[in-house]
């Protein structure tokens, strides 16, 4: 009995052993922790500065978490399709953050070198980065963008502003156009934004001509607000405006200005004076053309009588182009004039005299 007892404890183990021994697979090839190419790279050109910018890389091509990165390299090639890198053009340091954590972007500015650009529609310059390890190996290109190789105009100079009655006038010095195809079009974009706003929008555009000194009025503003302008050149690749095919140069420094509406409006015109007639109560009609400014308040009607002084009728500003005076007398001759006044109390100058007589 002591023997089958023995013999129990001995099989447990050998089975135990077989089993654990059926867990245990060849030893898996450890990781290069090779970064996985980006492939979202973008590319924005202004002037001769391309701004790349790309998703730093999470995982490693075998799907293991990045655990450290080494520098970007920055390719950049003129052939249809970049094969390798080749010598890169610039070097995006190694990302600081742990790029297991949240999402990150990594940019890289270029600089166009002056003997590649041109005046052909069709010349591209192509880029792709390449993530290192911290061993400096990577596992390929990212997918590749295509920048216009236009030659662009140089940043408008001497920009001023000041206020007008009908706007905000810009004036500048143009640095061309740059001379070269006939397909292509060179214009000024100028772009306004409200203080205390990061958004800028589109106020108008002007083409660029053989004239240094250029100008534009912007009409579309709102009185009593402080504004910053710029004016940027645009290299337009003709019949191709809708499809976004274009190039921007650098732009202008800002220019501030505060809209402040010192102006009044037109002065009215037209004005007649038509006395009741007889038989009715005694008054004088007056009528004249209506006052097209946006920002009108309304009109003061003035009236004075033979070598006398003129004496505003109204106590608040008369809202149509009409009035009627009752405070008249028979005998007497009235001269009237009407002035216009806007919403901030400026007030234009006596229209020309209307007469007339009651009898």
């Amino acid at each position: 009995m002591k023997v089958a007892i023995l013999r129990f404890p001995l099989a447990i183990g050998a089975a135990l052993f077989i089993t654990g021994c059926a867990n245990i697979g060849p030893p898996e090839p450890p990781s290069l922790e090779l970064p996985k190419p980006p492939s979202d790279l973008r590319a924005v050109r202004q002037g001769d500065k391309v701004t790349l910018t790309w998703a730093v890389p999470t995982l490693t091509t075998d799907h293991q978490t990045v655990r450290t990165l080494g520098p970007t390299r920055i390719c950049r090639g003129t052939q249809a399709e970049l094969p390798q890198c080749g010598p890169a053009v610039g070097e995006a340091a190694p990302a600081t953050k742990n790029p297991s954590g949240p999402k990150m972007t990594a940019s890289y500015t270029d600089r166009l070198p002056g003997a590649i650009e041109g005046d052909d529609p069709a010349s591209y310059v192509r880029y792709a980065v390449e993530v290192l390890n911290a061993e400096g190996r990577g596992a390929g290109l990212s997918n590749q963008v295509r920048v216009l190789l236009l030659r662009t105009m140089a940043a408008p100079v001497d920009l001023t502003a000041h206020v007008t009655s009908d706007g905000v006038m810009l004036g500048w010095t143009s640095q061309g156009p740059v001379t070269g195809s006939q397909s292509l079009q060179y214009v000024y974009r100028i772009y306004r934004r409200p203080e205390g706003m990061r958004q800028r929008v589109l106020a108008g555009e002007v083409r660029a001509t053989g004239d240094r000194s250029l100008t534009f009025t912007d009409s579309n503003i709102e009185w009593e607000k402080t504004y910053e302008y710029q004016v940027e050149p645009v290299t337009v690749v003709s019949g191709e405006r809708q499809n976004g095919v274009e190039v921007a140069g650098d732009a202008s420094p800002d220019v501030r200005v505060f809209a402040d509406d010192v102006f009044p409006p037109a002065v009215p015109s037209g004005l007649q004076a038509v006395f009741s007639g007889p038989g009715q109560q005694t008054f004088i009609d007056l009528i004249w053309a209506p006052d097209t400014d946006v920002d009108l308040a309304g009109y003061n009607v003035y009236r004075r009588e033979e070598s006398g002084e003129a004496v505003r009728l109204n106590s608040e500003p008369v809202k149509a182009p009409a009035y009627r005076d009752e405070r008249v007398a028979a005998g007497k001759t009235y001269f009237y004039s009407v002035t216009a006044a806007d919403a901030r109390g400026n007030e234009s100058a006596r229209s020309e005299e209307a007469s007339e007589a009651v009898p």
